[in-house]
């Protein structure tokens, strides 16, 4: 679990990232949750867009794409989602204690 001063970290390192994935009308399927974990094998900490197309709830996306990458939700606003999973070895964002 992250301490709110890890999220705020976390959410000031994303605040210039580009999204590296969109969700769109079908929402999010294995492929979408597959092409994500594949990020993560590149990156720590990744935003995700939810198109106008998409009727699902942000909050409900980034909790499924959590729980199936094993990743945390750092933030959810408006249709942005922050997900954070660190390396295994070597981890490049040192969180804050």
């Amino acid at each position: 679990m992250m301490t709110s001063k890890q999220r705020s970290y976390l959410k000031g390192l994303a605040m210039n990232l580009e999204p590296v994935f969109q969700i769109g009308k079908s929402s999010v399927t294995p492929e979408n949750v597959e092409a994500i974990s594949e990020v993560f094998n590149t990156h720590e900490l990744i935003k995700i867009a939810v198109l106008k197309n998409c009727i699902d709830d942000p909050k409900e996306i980034a909790n499924v794409i959590s729980e199936r990458t094993h990743s945390q939700v750092v933030q959810v606003i408006g249709k942005k989602i922050v997900l954070y999973k660190p390396f295994k070895e070597n981890p490049k964002i040192i969180l804050p204690k």
